[in-house]
């Protein structure tokens, strides 16, 4: 199955500018490790994120916050690794960049040469102005996240929908300004509503990736694991899942117990 025109290209930031105006849709899925990181990449994903969705997906924790700024390099690490064609970005963890402009550029340089990560997400508007104005000085590319934002569960209190008030509203359409003013290459939106997410893929120029923000946007995102139905739980509206992976995956194993428990593995045809 053939993948986008440009697959054997790497994917740059000029390159998804370029796909906004000329109206092609920009992929993106999670990747945390390098053997699904070769699989996505193969396959044709523009944009790999090394998510701090990790802290639920691979640890097991209730929300992102745990996850440590040694943790996502070792994770983007292993994704570089499996990459040949996809732009990787890397989300800079819950405290390494909040508050402390010196801090977020510190955390941003380990990511980079550590890693070898094309560009870090941050999330939040004009309160990490500074940071981002810090990180981009060092000729870094800047992702910004919108809406939504999983590190900030414990102010917000819930996973709802956000920006359904014109005043919430307003101040995510200026903060997607202030981030395109500043220099963000693109802007993540997170469970809005679908029209207000047209507006700002409308107002601005760079490219705007939405997650449960409806199909007005320049491209999807969606947590690798939960698209493949290896995690049964999470079942928000805007996912759609590909696979059942979770059936599949348990079938295998209980399969290989079997024929281990009744000695039908190894045959001889598998011994030395």
């Amino acid at each position: 199955m053939s993948v986008h025109k440009s697959d054997l290209k790497k994917v740059t930031t000029h390159q998804l500018q370029n796909m906004k105006e000329r109206g092609e849709k920009i992929s993106m899925l999670t990747a945390y490790d390098y053997s699904m990181a070769t699989i996505l990449d193969a396959a044709g994903v523009d944009v790999l994120l090394v998510g701090d969705s990790a802290s639920n997906v691979m640890a097991g924790h209730e929300t992102t916050l745990p996850i440590t700024l040694d943790q996502m390099i070792y994770h983007a690490s292993s994704v570089i690794r499996g990459v040949n064609r996809a732009f990787v970005v890397v989300d800079l963890p819950f405290g390494s960049y909040q508050g402390n402009s010196s801090e977020a550029l510190r955390s941003t340089i380990r990511i980079m040469k550590e890693s070898g990560a094309h560009g870090v997400k941050l999330e939040g508007g004009a309160e990490i102005k500074e940071s981002i104005i810090r990180i981009l000085s060092a000729g870094v590319p800047v992702m910004g996240h919108l809406g939504l934002t999983p590190q900030s569960i414990y102010k917000f209190g819930t996973y709802t929908v956000r920006a359904k008030e014109e005043v919430e509203a307003q101040k995510l359409i200026d903060d997607a300004l202030l981030l395109q003013a500043l220099g963000c290459f693109a802007i993540v939106l997170e469970k809005i509503p679908s029209e207000l997410a047209k507006r700002v893929a409308e107002k601005l120029e760079i490219p705007i990736i939405g997650i449960g923000a409806g199909p007005h946007v320049d491209g999807q995102v969606l947590v690798v694991h939960d698209m493949l139905g290896i995690n049964k739980e999470f079942k928000p509206r805007f996912l759609r899942r590909y696979a059942d992976m979770h059936s599949i995956m348990t079938d295998a194993v209980q399969n290989y117990v079997k024929d281990v428990k009744s000695k039908d593995f190894p045959n001889d045809k598998e011994a030395y």
